[in-house]
């Protein structure tokens, strides 16, 4: 039986070699490389650690590699499922190829997002995966001089000096406000994550105007309210667009969280959805499918960005292969949200 060590000492290659009797090279080729290790002494080894409960000592191989094998993420929030699907994805891809990931967030703070990018770096990170365009010069130049490669995700612009591989925010919402507008409504409401410090929530409020000027739709005709995205602020703000003299028909929302506070509201004021107003979202997320009546949304390929966004990076730190921007396809899913305009 392998004599355990003290609770307050954490065992070595030295204890392990020890207590099965070999030397700490064996020990090592066992964890390392098994198979050139006989049975019986491998066996013997591997309770030696089982016993003492050995964990490599990782920071020793770093330095000797000078490889973590760990990649960084900053999200923006971890409070709701938006961005859940596409870093699953990520990390299953990540942990596939031998990686560790490491998730921070920032809380949609520019100055959290920046400290949180140094210290993944200062841990280890080898790459970086970042949602988004916006952060100020110095951020970037920070990464850039540490010689890291990063992708940024949920987005995807050709003129970008960055990498990104994602979609293209502002062409995804002018379809799904052509569809809006293709059924007759021209009074529009439009409920929003800032623009001033969310490029995605830019993005698609352009998409929005696009649509708009090619119907020539007067910009008086489009009230936009921007919030921080709960269902509680979907649900507030809904409610402030219809309480207008002139209400919107329909409720375009930035993201699904959002269109089901909408959806929630509209029932509490006694109004039929789509027949008094339409409400769509942007995500399609598992919620927009679950509530009642289902959302007209924006299907996003969450599980595609997270697996293409995790591939290039890797290729890139193991140096098999250069980091390109790549676009990915949304489209519309057709909820029962989304119906004619009232009519006046």
């Amino acid at each position: 039986m392998t004599k355990s060590l003290p609770s307050h000492k954490v065992a070595t290659l030295e204890d392990v070699a020890r207590a099965a009797n070999v030397s700490t090279a064996t020990v090592s080729r066992c964890l390392n490389m098994p198979e050139r290790v006989g049975e019986k002494t491998r066996a013997r080894v591997m309770k030696a650690v089982s016993d003492l409960s050995y964990f490599p000592n990782f920071g020793a191989k770093i330095m000797a590699a000078r490889r973590t094998h760990m990649i960084g993420a900053v999200i923006p929030t971890m409070e709701n499922a938006i961005f859940a699907q596409g870093i699953q994805a990520f990390q299953e891809e990540v942990n596939r190829n031998g990686f560790t990931l490491l998730v921070a967030s920032s809380s949609y703070q520019a100055d959290i997002e920046t400290e949180q990018i140094k210290n993944l770096i200062s841990s280890g990170a080898e790459g970086l995966l970042l949602i988004g365009l916006d952060r100020d010069a110095e951020t970037y130049q920070f990464i850039k001089n540490r010689g890291l490669p990063v992708v940024l995700t949920w987005v995807f612009d050709k003129q970008s000096p960055h990498h990104t591989i994602g979609f293209d925010n502002q062409r995804s919402m002018d379809s799904l406000a052509e569809r809006v507008l293709s059924l007759g409504h021209r009074r529009i409401g439009a409920i929003i994550t800032s623009t001033s410090t969310n490029d995605r929530s830019r993005a698609r409020l352009q998409g929005i105007r696009s649509a708009m000027r090619r119907h020539a739709i007067p910009d008086a005709e489009l009230t936009v309210l921007e919030t921080p995205y709960s269902i509680s602020n979907g649900a507030k703000f809904f409610e402030m667009l219809l309480k207008q003299d002139t209400p919107p028909t329909a409720v375009i929302c930035g993201n699904d969280v959002l269109a089901v506070g909408a959806l929630m509201k509209a029932k509490e004021m006694g109004l039929r959805v789509p027949e008094d107003v339409s409400i769509t979202g942007f995500d399609d997320i598992q919620l927009a499918q679950v509530v009642e009546p289902s959302l007209t949304t924006v299907h996003v390929p969450h599980g595609q960005m997270g697996k293409r966004a995790a591939a290039a990076l890797i290729g890139r730190i193991t140096k098999s292969e250069s980091l390109k921007s790549e676009e990915l396809n949304t489209y519309i899913c057709e909820g029962a949200t989304l119906g004619p305009a009232k009519a006046q």
